[in-house]
């Protein structure tokens, strides 16, 4: 067991810049960033895509990109100047004082070496023979609470599951005892119960062994509950600092204020209004910037603000802002207008979708994996149903099906009352526009080497037949319903933002009119202020066309805004479904009970009692017999 570290600073940028050269230009992404993380602290550092989280924390791995380079300040981790440092001083700084945890675990293991391997080179490349490391590995993952380390060594990383591989790579960052850890967004793909399983791991490790931590996050939830103090990042500038449960009770610059507001927030439902946004977008890189960084998009900006840049004004224990006007920060108009007429969802008429007794059987390695045992659902016309579960648990199979991608084992899918072909190549054109999907990665799910004109007419044509100017005119038309400004009709994915290259995902998928869009963690690697956005342009679209959702999401807090009714899914089953209200007030399944404790809270947001689910899903192969959550069930 590593020694607990002594008291002191473990980490401190003082008036770090950034560059990226780029055609010949120095652009700057960091500007002027200062600030300290104490030994055993936890600081959070939060702010949008593009705004310079992580381009802080390659910086201070020494791990910048080629065309970047730190042009003025210092960064010192343990009172050693890390930028002075090269060759073998510079290796052995990141092997022994600062540890990294990716986004990413899938991507951060090879997947080619046993996990065990992986692990011990962490203790070779420190001077161990090869029996100690392995030993060594072991007792590491057994730190990680990895019941099994044993057979969890020989493993290769795509045998685990999402929250066991981030265990491993938490595992190989700690095995150095390093004075700073560093978590940039380390649960963005992890389930609630999984998310909540890695940060109680992390929590309870830091105490144990007072490892400072820099935590990057967009999840303000999850900021609250892991993070000392937190940083608000706007265009490389830090523009609010303070002690966490100050600065999310008492924001004080707009930005921050925009945020949180941001947040889908317990009670604030799609029917009561439109979520906050935060107008416009972040600055391009390298902008000059000689006011405030924040001005082309704040509701308080004057003329002093294009021109005089804020100092960072006290204005509370260790909580800084850097607002001319902080004292009215949060008298920003708010945007909750119910004005949008939601559809009237009659539940005495037949549904638009029946899915009866739905079973999926795959054949793997000789076994049968049983995706899908007996699922029975209803939707809607104009009805939103949210589907949560735990990964494996089927819902990316349901929808599957649904769609025709995969062929159901057994059981039968009915639109208005008509049974549907089992396979796309069995369903009638009308099908086929009737269902639609928005995936979660536009990046994946849009070729990036068309131009948006391009992509959107192709839909049009497979799914509506319209050619020539006709389909023209449609496009645009696609375009501004999705609030896609038509100087974009040219540019080509790569080119757009997150929200903008989802927003066109949403125009495809809505260009054969259809009667019901599968939304597929649409918003699970968006910012918050995107993800608002785009929620907001969901819900109009629903207004405006009357069509039907299955929103299917690990994001309680945007199934509880977006959805009418709940769906939740475990091991191929459906367990509980009932009104959202219903299962967010007074859940009647355990499995329920135990996603909806483990889900983040912001301030605002009453916090419920952790409910800790023992051991990993039950195998798919041979699911347990009665009720399949016995096994896990408290």
């Amino acid at each position: 067991m590593a020694t607990p570290h002594p008291p002191g600073i473990a980490l401190e940028i003082d008036d770090l810049d950034v560059v990226y050269r780029v055609r010949g230009r120095d652009r700057k992404v960091i500007r002027g960033l200062s600030l300290e993380v104490t030994r055993g602290e936890a600081y959070g550092l939060v702010g949008e895509s593009g705004c310079g989280k992580s381009t802080a924390a390659l910086a201070i791995v020494r791990y910048l990109p080629r065309n970047g380079f730190v042009r003025a300040g210092s960064i010192r981790i343990d009172g050693r100047d890390v930028l002075s440092l090269s060759g073998a001083d510079l290796r052995r700084h990141r092997s022994d004082a600062v540890s990294m945890v990716y986004q990413n675990p899938g991507a951060a293991l090879n997947p080619s070496i046993r996990v065990g391997n992986q692990v011990a080179e962490v203790f070779r490349v420190r001077g161990a023979n090869a029996g100690e490391a392995t030993d060594r590995a072991r007792e590491a993952l057994q730190t990680v609470q990895i019941s099994d380390p044993g057979s969890v060594m020989r493993r290769y990383p795509h045998q685990l599951s999402g929250g066991m591989q981030q265990r491993v790579i938490i595992a190989m960052a700690l095995a150095t005892d390093p004075a700073l850890l560093i978590l940039d967004e380390p649960t963005t793909g992890l389930d609630a119960t999984v998310e909540a399983e890695v940060l109680d791991l992390v929590a309870g490790l830091q105490a144990e062994l007072h490892t400072s931590v820099l935590f990057i996050s967009h999840n303000l939830g999850i900021i609250q509950k892991m993070c000392d103090r937190v940083g608000v990042l706007y265009a490389g500038r830090l523009v609010e600092e303070g002690d966490t449960e100050a600065l999310l009770s008492n924001p004080r610059h707009p930005y921050t204020v925009g945020l949180l507001r941001c947040v889908p927030r317990g009670g604030v439902r799609k029917d009561h209004g439109r979520l906050d946004t935060i107008p416009g977008f972040m600055p391009n890189v390298g902008e000059e910037l000689p006011g405030c960084v924040f001005t082309d998009r704040c509701h308080l900006a004057e003329a002093r603000c294009w021109t005089e840049e804020p100092e960072a004004h006290v204005v509370g224990a260790s909580h800084l802002s850097r607002c001319h006007f902080h004292q009215r920060a949060q008298s920003l108009p708010r945007e909750f207008n119910a004005d949008l007429e939601l559809p009237v969802i009659d539940r005495s008429a037949e549904p638009l979708l029946r899915v009866e007794d739905l079973g999926k059987v795959f054949k793997q390695g000789g076994h049968e994996v049983h995706a899908l045992a007996g699922v029975s659902v209803a939707l809607w016309r104009g009805e939103t149903l949210g589907l949560v579960g735990e990964s494996g648990s089927g819902k990316t199979t349901l929808a599957r099906a649904l769609l025709g991608i995969i062929q159901p084992t057994s059981g039968s899918v009915m639109l208005d009352g008509r049974e549907l072909g089992a396979t796309l190549g069995q369903r009638a054109a009308s099908d086929l526009r009737a269902i639609q999907i928005v995936f979660q990665n536009p990046d994946s799910a849009l070729n990036r080497r068309h131009r948006v004109r391009r992509i959107l007419l192709r839909s049009l044509r497979k799914l509506s037949g319209l050619k020539g100017k006709p389909a023209e005119s449609k496009l645009l038309e696609l375009m501004d319903s999705v609030r896609l400004a038509e100087r974009y009709v040219s540019a080509r994915p790569n080119q757009l933002s997150g929200g903008l290259k989802q927003r066109l995902a949403i125009a495809r998928a809505f260009a054969g009119d259809p009667q019901i869009v599968v939304c597929d963690e649409p918003t699970s690697a968006l910012d918050v202020s995107v993800q608002a956005a785009i929620l907001n342009l969901l819900v109009e679209l629903q207004a405006e066309k009357h069509v039907s959702y299955l929103f299917i999401s690990h994001d309680l807090g945007v199934v509880n805004h977006i959805s009418d009714r709940v769906a939740v899914m475990y091991l191929g089953k459906i367990v509980e479904i009932a009104r959202t209200r219903a299962v967010f007030r007074n859940p009647q399944h355990p499995y329920t009970v135990a996603l909806l404790s483990a889900m983040p809270t912001t301030h605002a947001a009453p916090a419920r009692d952790r409910i800790i689910l023992q051991g990993d899903p039950p195998s798919p192969i041979a699911p347990p017999s009665g009720c399949r959550f016995h096994t896990r069930c408290p």
